[in-house]
């Protein structure tokens, strides 16, 4: 709330250089903000008496908008990637998998490693596990794993994240 929307009887006004003016009437407060050629801005209205302060509410506006958007560059989106094996994987190209999901792991994404089973396959799902191991052993000197393998329908899923 700005201005002539702040409608208590009473407000603590704090002064545009953040020095603490005291205890006054709405109107008083409005006065003196006029004065300074700013604006009066209500910031903790649930506060006994509520809060305002005397800034100019445009640059308010704007720094806030600034702060926020710095906020939103800082940030790093961390993408899940996915490798899918099969049980009968052979050797090289586990290696060939391994090495993709380090070059993912190296840009800080997560891997989510899928073991996929087909038909027959289902049968041996507990003795096909030690694939997971191996990828996982592959990966040791860059990965930790995060989640363990599981058991999902039709499938056997692990994550892997950088190791810190």
């Amino acid at each position: 709330m700005i201005n002539e929307q702040i409608r208590d009887k009473e407000v603590r006004v704090i002064g545009p250089e953040g020095d603490q003016l005291g205890i006054m009437s709405a109107k008083d407060a409005m006065l003196k903000a006029q004065e300074a050629g700013l604006d009066l801005v209500k910031i903790a209205p649930q506060a006994k008496p509520p809060v305002c302060k005397i800034i100019d509410y445009g640059k308010y506006r704007y720094e806030l908008a600034r702060k926020e958007k710095d906020a939103k560059k800082k940030q790093k989106t961390i993408e899940i990637k996915e490798v899918r094996l099969s049980p009968n994987i052979d050797t090289n190209d586990l290696n060939t998998k391994a090495n993709a999901a380090r070059k993912f792991l190296t840009h800080g994404d997560r891997v989510k490693v899928t073991l996929r089973f087909r038909g027959r396959e289902m049968a041996h799902m507990q003795s096909s596990k030690h694939v997971l191991d191996d990828f996982a052993e592959l990966l040791a000197d860059c990965a930790v794993i995060e989640k363990p393998a599981k058991v999902e329908g039709r499938s056997m899923t692990m994550f892997l994240t950088e190791k810190r």
